[in-house]
């Protein structure tokens, strides 16, 4: 109990100095000592009231903060995790967001980044639909930031205002095509990209139906062994995920390497590139958006932020003229 365990403590005191320091439970306390006598108890008990009710109330107060911090982040971190009311199935568009880093975004957040659009969810890493704000992904927790999907959303949901936008974010930074295969390892972000990016998509798709695929990737395979055998590699990535994700005559969007003044591409990355623009011309499925004028943020790799945000609008206007293309037909 408190009160045995405090007066113990006291009755110490009394031995020593007036002005001996000591440690009762967290707080150091100087204490106050009073002469005793059989005839003065009642009287040192009053003088001695204050102190004790002090010693308490230092004995206390930390505890009661500890609790108020933990309350505090059991709330937030509950409101969090609720997930979003879904609309019909087939009035929830979802795509598939893959490739690596300058598809999972590296640019300089801001706080109009994380303003919430009902309209626009994305499935966050537990697998709950929530409202979509950047960082969207999560392979690199220390590195991610303002990507393309989050715009590419919002633009696609103003162009209708009668559905809700469902994005899927699988990309893995560093990866290259090579792990885009069934059981291939990424050693640096310890994940398996395409075996995962199928779990999420099954997932998603219990809620919402695909309507398109976004890649980007290449940076890691602009190398001349790698840059050799793309074009292969990409044809038979976009047969595999068409086959496991029964997406046929889903887009296939694929948006170019940047193209900076500084950093001129090799040979490697021109093949690679030749690679994006030449499926696209022999699949009327598959879409190739143009880099031109986007800027790196200083890396000579990654879009800024700015350059991101325009990219997912020309990823729209891509896949909102294909749709319109596809409804005359």
């Amino acid at each position: 109990m408190v009160n045995s365990e405090a007066g113990t403590s006291w009755r110490r005191a009394k031995m020593r100095s007036p002005s001996q320091k000591y440690k009762f439970g967290l707080p150091w306390v100087k204490v106050r000592t009073y002469a005793q006598s059989e005839n003065s108890s009642a009287s040192n008990l009053e003088k001695n009231e204050p102190d004790q009710k002090i010693l308490m109330m230092r004995q206390v107060l930390p505890l009661v903060v500890l609790l108020s911090v933990l309350f505090v982040a059991l709330f937030s971190s509950t409101g969090s995790s609720e997930e979003t009311d879904l609309p019909a199935k087939d009035k929830f568009h979802l795509f598939l967001l893959v490739g690596q880093s300058n598809m999972a975004g590296r640019g300089k957040v801001t706080p109009d980044d994380q303003v919430k659009n009902p309209r626009v969810l994305m499935l966050d890493q537990q697998g709950k639909w929530v409202p979509a704000v950047d960082p969207m992904h999560f392979d690199k927790p220390k590195m991610v930031g303002v990507g393309l999907g989050r715009t590419f959303g919002f633009e696609v949901a103003d162009s209708s205002p009668d559905i809700t936008i469902g994005l899927i974010p699988c990309a893995v930074g560093g990866s290259p095509i090579r792990s885009w295969e069934p059981g291939a390892w990424d050693a640096p972000t310890k994940s398996h990209p395409y075996d995962d990016a199928m779990k999420r998509a099954h997932k998603a798709l219990q809620s919402g139906q695909l309507k398109g695929i976004l890649w980007h990737q290449g940076e890691s395979d602009s190398r001349p062994e790698q840059a050799e055998v793309y074009d292969q590699k990409l044809r038979d990535l976009i047969a595999r995920f068409r086959k496991e994700l029964n997406a046929e005559d889903v887009p296939f969007i694929i948006g170019q390497l940047g193209k900076f003044e500084d950093n001129p591409w090799n040979e490697a990355k021109t093949q690679v590139d030749r690679a994006h623009q030449n499926i696209a011309k022999t699949d009327d499925n598959v879409l190739f958006v143009p880099a031109d004028g986007l800027t790196h943020k200083g890396d000579k790799v990654h879009f800024n932020a700015q350059s991101y945000r325009e990219f997912g609008k020309r990823y729209a206007k891509a896949y909102l003229e294909f749709v319109e293309e596809s409804n005359v037909e």
